[in-house]
């Protein structure tokens, strides 16, 4: 039986390591990119640097956290193994499956905490700008974007519980990149009128994540925001996705011998 408080424990833990692992540089990073855009757009653009820096940074967020996401969540369990400590942590009164989503919860902490600062600090900048803008539409895109790293953090999980690090960072990337364009794919299939084609991309749309319905960038950019209903049909979908994942890489992880 699952124990919440395990699984708090673990997440705890997890934040506090990959705290230590220096990702907060990468807010540092953050606010040095906007600072500098700041000072530049304004003279290279041509009366829209404005409209530059809103996509700027709501494109920057979502690349970083999609970077961090990846390359720590494929070495959670991953580095577990490989230095063999899960050997000390499986014997515990800890199944293996209250190892898995401790991890994800902690590392989406860490993602959550990031998202929080980097927001605060760009929406800061807009308001010294005097750049106008939409908050509510900023914070909800912001959050579907915590919503989309989640997502990634659990496949970057299911891929790191059988595979190298390596080769889990290149197939979660991979994931991530057709993730964007797997409505494309689909038309694309469509387009061809080859029957063999057209069912590789719709098994494709089917498995890969629709990572699009997460992206309300642009949305943002023109403070607008899908309905209500649409939000809330994108919520259950990621997590439902989250949990699809995440039961796999549990599947696969019990089946580990070590």
């Amino acid at each position: 039986m699952i124990n919440i408080f395990r699984i708090w424990a673990i997440a705890a833990n997890g934040f506090r390591e990959v705290i230590r692992d220096r990702i907060l540089y990468v807010i540092g990073f953050f606010a040095i990119l906007m600072a500098l855009a700041l000072r530049i757009l304004p003279e290279i653009s041509v009366g829209a640097d404005g409209k530059i820096f809103l996509d700027l940074g709501l494109a920057a967020t979502s690349l970083l956290g999609a970077i961090v996401a990846i390359f720590v969540g494929t070495g959670l369990i991953n580095k577990e193994i490989e230095k063999r400590t899960v050997l000390v942590l499986i014997p515990k009164p800890l199944s293996r499956s209250e190892l898995i989503i401790g991890k994800h919860l902690g590392l989406s902490g860490v993602l959550a905490a990031m998202l929080v600062i980097m927001t605060s600090i760009y929406l800061a900048m807009l308001a010294w700008a005097k750049i106008p803008f939409s908050p509510t539409a900023i914070l909800i895109s912001q959050g579907f974007l915590l919503l989309e790293l989640a997502v990634l953090t659990a496949i970057a999980i299911l891929f790191g519980v059988f595979t190298s690090s390596i080769l889990a960072t290149l197939l979660s990337f991979g994931v991530y990149f057709m993730g964007h364009i797997s409505r494309d794919l689909l038309k694309l299939g469509e387009i061809t009128k080859n029957t063999n084609i057209e069912t590789l991309t719709k098994y494709l749309y089917l498995v890969l994540p629709n990572l699009e319905r997460f992206n309300l960038k642009n949305e943002a950019v023109y403070g607008i925001l899908p309905t209500s209903g649409e939000l809330w049909a994108n919520l259950l979908y990621g997590i439902l996705y989250i949990t699809l994942m995440l039961t796999l890489a549990n599947l696969i992880f019990t089946r580990r011998q070590f």
